[in-house]
């Protein structure tokens, strides 16, 4: 089986670990995005994780409750780590070695992030989680995917979604919505499509590591956008709007 990629970052909502539920983690999605991220190891490739806490708590969302922005920011990236942790119990169940490195240091559970530690455990075929974000407020965790993609020599970035890719409208409100199958970084940019935050598309286009979007709820998608079998959106430098 030929690679389209040898290493991606896969970037998860916190959202997509809820399921059906209005709060928290659903164990058995968490272990069916598991068997997907299993599947692409086993065929070889290194998997890093990046994985946002919107399900357990939103920092812009605690800011605008009252919260002063920098605190609800650190309480956000603390739930990052109890997604992470939970990735990794699903993953090392199914026989999936695994580390979570944080970026705010919590030696009992998690490894610190050290840049040349993350890619010595991708190279000995360990999925690496990255949890606590950027380590910083005012920077979300789409923005950590993409600089950790960077540090670590990503081969793409993967948004994981609850759609099929990028549209020209929201899909839910105009069923004549277009999908996109191929967008340059600075038509992303320039029209304000709601793919990444701007400062991660800047990142990806300094870089130019592209990024591809695509529905995780479809079975065995993971898999598909790692063998670059055209689903979803692609966002790069080279890319035709299609």
């Amino acid at each position: 089986m030929a690679l389209t990629y040898r290493r991606v970052l896969l970037k998860l909502s916190g959202e997509a670990l809820m399921g059906d539920l209005s709060y928290g983690i659903d164990p058995a999605v968490v272990d069916a995005i598991a068997k997907e991220i299993v599947d692409v190891v086993n065929a070889g490739v290194e998997v890093a994780i990046v994985v946002g806490g919107g399900n357990i708590f939103r920092g812009v969302k605690g800011s605008a409750a009252g919260m002063e922005r920098a605190t609800a920011d650190y309480v956000g990236m603390i739930a990052t780590v109890m997604n992470a942790i939970t990735l990794q119990d699903a993953l090392e169940r199914m026989g999936i070695g695994t580390r979570v490195l944080t970026a705010i240091a919590m030696q009992e559970i998690a490894e610190p992030y050290i840049r040349r530690r993350a890619m010595r455990h991708l190279e000995k075929g360990r999925v690496v989680v990255f949890g606590a974000g950027s380590g910083n407020p005012f920077f979300t965790t789409d923005t950590t995917a993409a600089l950790r993609s960077a540090e670590i020599g990503a081969d793409v970035v993967l948004k994981a979604t609850k759609v099929d890719g990028v549209y020209d409208s929201d899909p839910k409100k105009n069923p004549d919505a277009k999908l996109f199958k191929s967008l340059t970084y600075s038509h992303v940019l320039n029209n304000d499509l709601q793919v990444m935050d701007s400062t991660a598309i800047a990142l990806c286009k300094d870089n130019n590591i592209p990024i591809m979007v695509f529905n995780m709820m479809v079975p065995g998608n993971i898999r598909r956008a790692v063998l670059g079998e055209g689903i979803g959106t692609i966002v790069g430098g080279s890319c035709e709007i299609s």
